[in-house]
């Protein structure tokens, strides 16, 4: 968020002394747009510039001990401007930043840019990522059988905002009644000390079948025999882990609230998503009867392929091949 704009101009000087200027800049949000383009102004030409944001700093949940600040939240705030245009992974997203940013931009003590607001906000729109589903594009029957102990999925980033701390809470209550269920507790670890993992671990015991990371093949044969796959995130703007494991046939058990009710389809809502506070409830009603559940969310697999990549970059296509059609046409 710092840095990475004089790294990026520098490799955009290489790769268009090779291939020429661009049609287009595709930009992530994390790293600042604003001061890259000031960067390459000598030699970038003229191409409009989308913003795409996977996620956000306004939004971003502090973690115990760490102190809040604006420094990132205005990276992404001098990015939006620079951009033509914004695409958002989820309306939810978008929802939060015109939530955020008044409050935001009325911190400034001189020279506020509320007054930007109104046009930054018209140059959103909302385009999912594509997720690359092609391993489970044919259906197959899956490698779980419906006599064994269900296998349960925690498959996030190890870090604070997936609240890893209350699905170990529910699961360690659940193993407590003695209700049947083993346990993969996958994702990338960047903290030195995960310690809600470590301790679920301890308290699960040999119900643990799968701890850490995981190579790419290994890990869609989990997806496949994951049963239930279980979140009580405080943030997610859309989900690629469980997007993965609902198209490779688990069970989702998720939060009402977040990006989740949009990323899912209504038809399945009620089958999937639960109410604040009822985690534990749920988990220990589905992995009682995963027959009954499964039964509940047939044909979800098949929708979630929507998000395939496959699918999803038909419509980036036609958006970058719109957007450069027009800039030409204005040139």
């Amino acid at each position: 968020m710092r840095g990475a704009s004089i790294n990026l101009a520098d490799s955009a000087r290489e790769a268009i002394a090779v291939s020429g200027k661009p049609d287009l800049v595709l930009a992530s949000g994390m790293f600042d747009l604003s001061s890259w383009l000031g960067l390459v102004r000598n030699f970038l030409g003229n191409p409009p510039v989308v913003l795409y944001l996977h996620e956000n700093q306004l939004g971003y949940p502090i973690s115990p001990g760490q102190q809040e600040g604006d420094e990132f939240a205005l990276v992404n705030w001098r990015s939006m401007v620079a951009a033509d245009e914004i695409w958002c992974n989820s309306r939810f997203q978008i929802d939060e930043l015109i939530g955020a940013l008044p409050g935001l931009l009325g911190r400034s003590p001189d020279a506020s840019h509320i007054r930007l607001l109104d046009e930054v906000v018209a140059r959103f729109s909302v385009l999912p990522v594509g997720v690359d589903l092609s391993a489970f594009s044919e259906r197959m029957e899956p490698s779980r059988k419906t006599d064994s102990v269900p296998l349960v999925l925690w498959n996030h980033r190890w870090e604070y905002d997936k609240n890893p701390k209350s699905v170990f809470e529910s699961l360690v209550e659940l193993a407590g009644e003695g209700i049947e269920f083993s346990v993969a507790i996958v994702g990338e670890n960047v903290r030195s000390d995960p310690w809600e993992m470590e301790k679920a671990r301890t308290a699960l015991g040999d119900r643990v079948v799968q701890f850490g990371w995981m190579p790419r093949r290994d890990y869609l044969d989990l997806l496949r025999r994951s049963d239930v796959v279980v979140s009580a995130s405080h943030q997610e703007y859309f989900g690629i882990s469980v997007v993965e494991a609902a198209a490779a046939g688990a069970i989702p058990v998720l939060p009402h609230r977040l990006s989740y009710p949009e990323v899912f389809p209504a038809a399945w809502h009620e089958a999937i998503l639960y109410k604040e506070g009822s985690l534990t409830a749920r988990l220990r009603t589905v992995l009682v009867d995963i027959p009954f559940w499964r039964a509940r969310i047939a044909g979800l697999a098949e929708a979630m392929l929507r998000y395939d990549w496959s699918v999803m970059a038909c419509e980036y296509d036609r958006r970058i091949d719109d957007l450069v059609k027009k800039s030409r046409l204005v040139s």
